[in-house]
């Protein structure tokens, strides 16, 4: 039974103006407790859109496992921060796509009644989805407070046009050095990611994998590598410049360049809600444009 619900969104936007709508109504329907993000909902009133004043959260501290759904109002990155709200509380997410693509955000406004309709009825699943966990050495302060992604950690050049090189060890064996703009660590979630534009594979959310992506390699024979997910990945950089920088997700941080960096699979997963009219396929499908035939289109 849905009894409680966080929502979120990043920033307010004219087109996500009908989904907020469609979204309370539906809730409201089936008489469910709304909290708003403060800074989101105080967005909201500012432009009158909320009719009256919920109750607010401000941080992961004021969340606990009495919420039955996240709500992310926006495109994949709101879904990106939304898991640093959610963390290791158990809270499934929904994603609501007012943004483009919309991998992880694949509810769109059209369907968004159905699918609240789909949730009370419990016609969903839960799909696990693995992150990446990270430390460093020595500890960086900005990273070891919030030191795990749902997508990817990329390791990347920073202020210099010269490559920079990574080099990898899978469970304390060398693999090689890779020279390249940077290194691509990719969960499967963040397959359809920034890995996928460096030339990645598309893997489903359930495989029992990780990504390792070069970003504009030197060696053209330095291809992207699917590892086990329960391997330990060390990275050390060599660079021209006094630092490089790390991300996580959408998280970025310059780190010395002296800074090892050990990643592994994190001892949390983030419970992502499947509604029974969607899957990853039929998404790939939509936002890939898999077996659509353009030839014959066009905008002349």
């Amino acid at each position: 039974m849905i009894k409680k619900v966080a929502i979120f969104g990043q920033i307010y936007s004219a087109n996500a103006e009908k989904e907020i709508t469609i979204l309370l109504k539906a809730l409201e329907k089936h008489n469910v407790v709304v909290f708003f993000e403060k800074n989101f909902h105080d967005i909201l009133k500012q432009h009158n859109h909320l009719s009256k004043k919920f109750a607010t959260f401000t941080s992961f501290n004021d969340l606990n496992n009495s919420f039955d759904v996240f709500f992310s109002i926006g495109g994949d990155g709101t879904i990106l921060r939304a898991i640093t709200y959610i963390r290791d509380l158990n809270i499934p997410i929904l994603g609501i796509n007012t943004g483009r693509l919309g991998f992880l955000a694949n509810i769109q406004k059209d369907s968004i009644e159905k699918s609240i309709d789909l949730l009370i009825a419990k016609k969903y699943k839960i799909q696990e989805r693995t992150l990446l966990s990270i430390r460093t050495s020595p500890e960086i302060s900005s990273i070891s407070e919030l030191s795990f992604a749902l997508n990817e950690i990329t390791i990347a050049r920073e202020n210099t046009t010269s490559m920079i090189g990574v080099k990898t060890f899978l469970n304390n064996e060398y693999l090689t050095n890779y020279w390249s703009d940077g290194l691509i660590i990719a969960t499967p979630t963040g397959s359809t990611g920034y890995s996928l534009s460096c030339n990645g594979p598309v893997i489903s959310p359930n495989s029992k994998n990780f990504i390792i992506t070069p970003i504009a390699p030197h060696n053209f024979n330095a291809r992207p590598m699917v590892i086990p997910d329960d391997t330990r990945i060390q990275l050390e950089v060599e660079s021209r410049e006094k630092s490089f920088l790390i991300s996580l997700d959408s998280r970025i941080t310059s780190v010395p360049k002296e800074t090892k960096i050990y990643i592994e699979k994190s001892s949390f997963t983030i419970k992502s809600i499947i509604p029974s009219n969607q899957s990853f396929f039929s998404t790939l499908r939509t936002k890939l444009l898999w077996g659509e035939d353009t030839r014959n289109k066009s905008n002349i």
